[in-house]
């Protein structure tokens, strides 16, 4: 029998959010986008590798270490130069040189007590779980993807800003960045109505030749007023932009980066809940990646069917078992069914074994460098981002 949800009471009560992202060339982002390099250059050869890279910088220096299974035949340094390249970091003058900097390695194999355990001998759809946890998944209608305006907004600029540095319209402009953006919300009977942008961050690596002046002024106009709508500003919004005055000294220059330091920036910007692992450098038998993909899929799929307005997912597993253990959903109220009865579709719709996450989603592709800076969540190339049609 389905719960009665009460009557729904007009709410005027107003509340501040805020959500954070990085740039490609902060530290951390940097080790990500090295590990899932590595990742990628792995499974382009052996779909089947099984990988955990991990990554750390400092000042002209670039490690990865970790367990590596694979057939394929990876050139560790060209790959990780290859990155940094990629990013930006291509002269002294910026703080860190791809052609350089010292590129040192620590991989071993992958204990065979887990191999043994978690997939040799057993079919591709059976396989277990690459370790225990908890992984969330969530969505929200308040956008067009169906993630949290926060999080969409922070990205965005920091994604203008690479592209405005690279095409030269801001040619200043250095690879690493930081936003942030707090909006005022409204709750209606559990659902998230985004008002207005209150407060904008903005803080970005340049050269020395800007005056800072300049730096505001354009980081304003060419970034935050063409990245977010204009029905979110207003006179009170404000605005930090450049706060600490001189950002010339970035990157790994800055501050030592490591692999899997930004899961909040990942996910969805400190909104739902997070069990607590990362994804970069780790190939999809882990299911902290795998099955945070398939969470992720299950709410969205969920609220694009208009059967919720706010969905949280939580799943469990244990090393070397295939099912999940346990399956949480939250509709925070907004719900057009019963948790027990959005369960039961659940389970009718998605085999949330390892095994076939991978098969459905297609993650023995080398697909995983692109997700590792502007978020996992929210961009329409990835597979877990095309909501399934439900059987009811």
């Amino acid at each position: 029998m389905a719960c009665e949800r009460p009557p729904k009471r007009p709410c005027t009560e107003t509340f501040l959010f805020t959500s954070e992202s990085v740039g490609e060339g902060h530290p951390d982002k940097l080790c990500d986008q090295v590990s899932d390099a590595v990742l990628d250059a792995c499974l382009a050869q052996d779909p089947y590798s099984k990988i955990a890279c991990e990554c750390a910088t400092k000042t002209g220096m670039v490690i990865i270490l970790g367990e590596i299974s694979s057939n394929s035949v990876v050139d560790y340094q060209t790959v990780v130069r290859e990155t940094v390249k990629e990013i930006g970091y291509d002269d002294s003058q910026k703080g860190f040189d791809y052609k350089t900097c010292n590129v040192l390695t620590a991989i071993e194999k992958q204990s065979p007590n887990i191999a043994g355990a978690v997939h040799e001998g057993k079919e591709d759809d059976d396989i277990g779980a690459g370790d225990q946890g908890l992984m969330y998944g969530y969505a929200t209608d308040e956008t067009e993807e169906l993630m949290p305006l926060t999080i969409m907004l922070a990205h965005k600029m920091n994604k203008q800003i690479a592209d405005y540095r690279r095409d030269g319209t801001l040619p200043w402009l250095r690879p690493d960045s930081k936003t942030q953006v707090t909006v005022e919300y409204r709750l209606d009977d559990g659902a998230c109505i985004p008002l207005r942008v209150h407060t904008v961050v903005v803080s970005a690596q340049h050269s020395e030749d800007v005056t800072l002046e300049e730096q505001r002024t354009q980081l304003k106009e060419r970034i935050v007023k063409e990245v977010i709508p204009a029905k979110y500003l207003d006179e009170k919004t404000v605005y930090h932009i450049q706060p600490s005055g001189t950002f010339v000294i970035g990157g790994p220059q800055s501050d030592a980066g490591l692999t899997g330091r930004k899961i909040i920036v990942d996910t969805y910007g400190g909104w739902g809940a997070h069990g607590g692992g990362a994804f970069s450098g780790k190939d999809s038998s882990k299911v902290d990646r795998s099955a945070a993909y398939a969470a992720r899929w299950i709410a969205k799929s969920l609220v694009a069917a208009g059967l919720a307005k706010r969905v949280l997912i939580q799943i469990s597993y244990a090393i070397a078992i295939a099912e999940p253990l346990s399956i949480y959903i939250d509709t925070y109220g907004t719900g057009e069914k019963s948790n027990a009865e959005l369960l039961e579709i659940i389970n009718k719709n998605f085999d949330l074994r390892p095994g076939v996450i991978v098969r459905e989603l297609g993650l023995r592709q080398p697909i995983f460098k692109k997700t590792a800076c502007y978020g996992h969540f929210g961009r329409s190339e990835f597979s877990w981002e095309k909501p399934k049609k439900l059987i009811l």
